[in-house]
């Protein structure tokens, strides 16, 4: 069986990684594709894959005019949770590669899915070293009681902390919540110094030129540290296996799920 599949964020950077995955697929047959600023032409023309035939839409709604069995949302923080409503009136099962999204909007997002009996699968980060990454910190948090989350990015990423970060904290919410031997209320000077509170967990974002995407969490306890690190490198390519194991296992779900680890395990 083929699994029609529409992209939203074709033409970027992982999204256009993502669309040639898509394409070379046995599989998949990429049906539609969202990207603003070359809406009317071919994606291959845009990605320079001549196999890619599909016409580029200016919106989610007239990409999904063309019936398609998962929606791929790989866009902006500012137009991510609008297009995922849209897929799920749709009733089309989404997967999201975006990052910058709240809980608030998940919560929100997990209603809507809920009530049309369809899937969204969230990953922060489609790496295998990044699932790993959190599988790991889960390990670490059930015998160590404090730790730390530093975010890194290049500098031009506008939504922090990232949603590798996000993922995180929130898989290591549900483990506990770290316990500071110096409450945060009672920090001396500035606050912020101390990163923000995200499900618990203290978060420090740096966004500086030469980073891609990296994500640390420290764990300490005394006379001894835990360092758990993933770094990436400049090409998007790391995160198509991941993104392509989402589509396939995205429409046996229902409701928010978090995290590729989720449906590795299935």
């Amino acid at each position: 069986m083929t699994i029609h599949v529409c992209l939203a964020g074709a033409t970027g950077w992982a999204g256009s990684e993502l669309a040639r995955g898509i394409a070379n697929a046995a599989d998949m047959a990429l049906v539609g594709a969202v990207a603003r600023r070359h809406a009317g032409r071919k994606l291959g023309d845009e990605i320079g894959a001549p196999e890619i035939r599909c016409v580029v839409s200016g919106t989610v709604q007239e990409a999904l005019a063309t019936p398609c069995d998962v929606f791929v949302e790989y866009t902006r923080p500012d137009s991510a949770k609008a297009n995922i409503l849209v897929a799920l009136e749709r009733r089309v099962p989404v997967v999201v590669g975006t990052s910058g999204l709240t809980e608030d909007d998940f919560a929100e997002i997990d209603r809507v899915a809920r009530s049309v009996e369809r899937g969204v699968l969230a990953c922060g980060n489609f790496a295998l070293t990044v699932v790993l990454l959190q599988r790991f910190a889960e390990m670490a948090a059930k015998w160590i009681p404090q730790w730390e989350i530093i975010d890194y990015a290049h500098d031009d990423k506008v939504d922090a902390p990232s949603g590798t970060a996000r993922e995180l904290a929130a898989r290591l919410a549900r483990i506990r919540h770290p316990a500071p031997t110096v409450p945060l209320d009672q920090t001396v000077g500035p606050r912020e110094a101390r990163g923000a509170t995200l499900t618990g967990s203290q978060v420090h974002s740096v966004r500086l030129p030469g980073f891609v995407i990296s994500a640390e969490v420290i764990f300490g306890m005394p006379d001894q540290k835990l360092t758990l690190r993933h770094d990436s490198g400049s090409s998007a390519r790391p995160y198509v296996d991941g993104a392509l194991l989402a589509i396939r296992k995205v429409s046996t779900l229902v409701g928010v799920h978090r995290g590729l680890q989720s449906v590795l395990d299935a």
